[in-house]
């Protein structure tokens, strides 16, 4: 099945995916197993040169390429394949595309996992990292070197939901030769495909929307054939990363929700911005579907709905988010995001505290600054309860 002839909606439901041939069952079945039996020496001996099968599931495994086709198809692309968990996913595109001496340029508002990968972990390969700001275009350029191999940003980013132009900057890389890398969390191929934009990967934490129920991790990475099996062969294989064949059926699962929950989330998003934008507590809202959201043309112009996502300054600062965060009864005070349920956290001392103090402020992750990612429940009683909360503010 490919998205020639499917809408998105069908495609979450039906793409990369068919009855079980033998059974008949509808429901992908769980290939939960380590290895795979060889019918005689030398068919275990063509498996290994690259005949079609499987051997062991670290190296492929049933229920697990089901899914990888599921992601290439709903990304608009070839080939995908998953991992254990996003940061897996995002470690394993870096050190495939990028060599000691090398130089890659990463956006300066990422998650705080990635930016302690980027900044600690992946300089000790040898690696060369400028941390900028990706929707400055210019300095884009301005940075780029004879070894800058990858591009690589979030958009919308977490936590201040900043939109970068997917396509100017894919027109920067396929100019210099670069990889252009988005990690496409936040907005999920239902409200945006980068690869369609002009980016080479894409890329998810798997464990957020995709899932949708908070009960499994999982990562995965897409783009053309060719790099994806690469990628493959020559890192992921050896490092090791891989997703588990439970975790893949609980993704396939999920997934087949995914364009209903999606819609529901950015509807009740939009309602949230909305109502904080007009409460005498909040400083300021950040959200792209308001239009005097700094990204939000290039969010129009590149996404379905404008997502989930919503951040917010709290006037007062940290002591007042505190209070706001313990008289809440609806939303539930938690790190991660993309749940059924409405999620709150404070960025600065929770998902992003592998920032210093003074990279939070140069980045705009502010004391006040809340993060909520908005859930599937009623939307004007998520509203009653963030106005509860700011009511002991």
């Amino acid at each position: 099945m490919n998205k020639g002839y499917m809408s998105l909606e069908t495609l979450v439901v039906h793409g990369g995916q068919r009855p079980d041939p033998q059974t008949g069952a509808i429901s992908t079945p769980i290939y939960q197993t380590s290895t795979f039996v060889f019918k005689d020496p030398d068919h275990g001996a063509r498996l290994f040169k690259g005949e079609e099968g499987y051997i062991y599931t670290r190296l492929g495994n049933p229920t697990i390429e089901t899914l990888e086709k599921k992601m290439a198809i709903l990304e608009s692309t070839e080939a995908g394949i998953a991992f254990a968990s996003g940061m897996a996913a995002i470690f394993n595109v870096i050190v495939s595309l990028a060599r000691s001496g090398d130089h890659i340029i990463v956006d300066d508002t990422i998650y705080g996992g990635t930016y302690a990968l980027m900044t600690k972990i992946i300089p000790r390969l040898g690696i060369e990292v400028s941390i900028i700001n990706c929707s400055d275009y210019d300095q884009v350029e301005a940075v780029i070197k004879d070894k800058t191999k990858i591009i690589f940003f979030e958009t919308p980013s977490n936590p201040t939901l900043k939109v970068i132009d997917i396509k100017r900057i894919a027109e920067i890389g396929r100019r210099r030769g670069i990889m252009v890398v988005v990690d496409n969390t936040f907005a999920t191929p239902v409200l945006q495909r980068p690869i369609e934009h002009g980016a080479d990967i894409a890329l998810h934490s798997m464990t957020k929307y995709l899932s949708g129920h908070g009960d499994t991790i999982g990562g995965v990475v897409v783009g053309k054939k060719g790099y994806i099996d690469e990628l493959k062969s020559e890192t992921a294989i050896d490092v090791g990363a891989c997703m588990t064949p439970f975790n893949a059926w609980l993704l396939l699962r999920g997934i087949k929700t995914l364009y209903l929950r999606i819609v529901h989330h950015s509807e009740n998003a939009m309602k949230v911005a909305r109502f904080l934008n007009d409460h005498p507590k909040v400083e300021k809202v950040m959200y792209p579907g308001l239009e005097e959201h700094p990204g939000h043309d290039v969010a129009k112009r590149q996404m379905f709905l404008y997502g989930g996502m919503v951040a917010f300054e709290i006037k007062g600062g940290r002591e007042a988010g505190k209070r706001l965060l313990e008289n809440l009864k609806l939303c539930t005070l938690a790190v991660s995001l993309g749940d059924t349920d409405t999620l709150i956290e404070h960025p600065a001392s929770m998902t992003h505290s592998t920032y210093s103090d003074e990279e939070c402020l140069k980045f705009g992750i502010t004391p006040g600054l809340i993060r909520i990612s908005v859930g599937i429940e009623n939307g004007t009683e998520i509203c009653e309860d963030l106005a509860r909360g700011l009511g002991h503010v």
